[in-house]
């Protein structure tokens, strides 16, 4: 069986990469520098429909199947992880509510999400609440029509300028997901700064303290708040991270092609090295290997295949570890200018290790994909 993109996936992919040529990767060391994205950028990315990617069209969303959903994630890590970032997220937590929202908050938010008119924020890690969700000690009481939230989150990817966001906390003793909006009183955000990596997420503290928020934000029913709300969320997010780390991995592989054909050492051009061509074999290979496994879970996603979960685990697994040794491989062959904080490959390798820490780290994963498979 041959697994490749058809013809007007192609089509497609040529059109995202010539964006992100055009818009992206010239800027996005500038977007490392200022650790934000621009606001101009922001709306280009509405613009192209990204954000509304794999919503309906009826909100105006682009109903994107998820192989080609998958290559957009791909071509914009190519051009700078903190951008793909930004389009994961909208489409986490638009997909979330079109999931298991209420018509109200369908017809509400989803059209705002895609067309870029509201930026959103997934608000679930806590200082004790990373890896294992159910130890989150953010609080809801409820007062007539009102919750009352009270607790802090951390590492909030886009916090700095999102609109909306969905927050897990618990309500007598169930994990519930709740939408929050930022001028919500009692409601406040702080700036972080200076992480290694995905510089440009704008990442924030979340404070909460006797935040009302009313009842029908509430997502889904009690209870709902880790399965299936948040899942959905996180399992679309280890997706977007799976084909991102196979963009980050193939874009060190081509910057290694371009520079061990045009460096010379001892006499010869670096590709006639024989040790450079084991580790560029390596490259292709992982490369290769992971965008299978990319293609195999979003063929099984849009199947509606029970598989489907693990096998993003698996892809998520292995292209994230296969970026970051990629990454590091292509450093050491760019040697001393491979360091310099302008060249994409250090930036690449920085990112690459954040992508196995986030939506479950790799040890997470080696324990899940053995527990799932007995």
């Amino acid at each position: 069986m041959k697994i490749d993109l058809t013809a007007e996936q192609k089509e497609t992919q040529a059109a995202f990469r010539a964006f992100v040529e055009a818009e992206i990767a010239p800027n996005a060391h500038c977007y490392e520098q200022e650790q934000r994205l621009p606001a101009d950028l922001i709306v280009k990315l509405a613009e192209q429909g990204y954000f509304g990617a794999v919503l309906p069209k009826a909100y105006g969303g682009q109903e994107m199947d998820m192989i080609t959903y998958g290559v957009l994630n791909e071509e914009l890590a190519r051009g700078s992880s903190s951008v793909r970032g930004l389009v994961m997220l909208q489409n986490m937590i638009g997909y979330t509510i079109q999931r298991w929202g209420n018509d109200a908050q369908k017809d509400r938010w989803l059209a705002k999400i895609a067309a870029g008119e509201v930026i959103t924020s997934l608000a679930l890690t806590e200082p004790e609440a990373g890896t294992d969700l159910k130890e989150v000690g953010t609080t809801a009481t409820l007062d007539g029509d009102t919750y009352i939230l009270n607790g802090y989150k951390q590492w909030i990817s886009l916090g700095q300028i999102s609109h909306l966001f969905l927050v897990l906390g618990q309500y007598q003793g169930r994990l519930c997901a709740f939408l929050v909006e930022r001028e919500t009183p009692g409601f406040s955000t702080k700036p972080m700064s200076d992480l290694s990596g995905l510089r440009a997420t704008m990442l924030a503290e979340i404070s909460m303290k006797d935040c009302r928020v009313p009842q029908e934000n509430l997502v889904g029913a009690v209870g709902f708040g880790l399965a299936p709300v948040a899942f959905a969320a996180l399992n679309l997010g280890r997706y977007s991270i799976a084909w991102g780390c196979v963009g980050i991995a193939q874009a060190c592989l081509d910057a290694c092609l371009e520079h061990t054909s045009t460096r010379k050492q001892s006499g010869v051009y670096l590709k006639e090295h024989q040790l450079i061509r084991h580790m560029i074999t390596d490259m292709i290979v992982n490369v290769k290997a992971a965008r299978l496994l990319c293609f195999q879970a979003g063929y099984l996603t849009d199947a509606r295949d029970a598989n489907s979960f693990v096998e993003t685990m698996v892809a998520k697994y292995f292209a994230s570890t296969t970026a970051t040794r990629t990454a590091n491989d292509a450093v050491q062959i760019h040697g001393a200018i491979g360091f310099q904080e302008s060249h994409p490959v250090q930036r690449h390798l920085r990112d690459a290790k954040i992508m196995e820490m986030i939506e479950g780290t790799t040890q997470i994963h080696q324990v899940k994909i053995a527990e799932y498979s007995y």
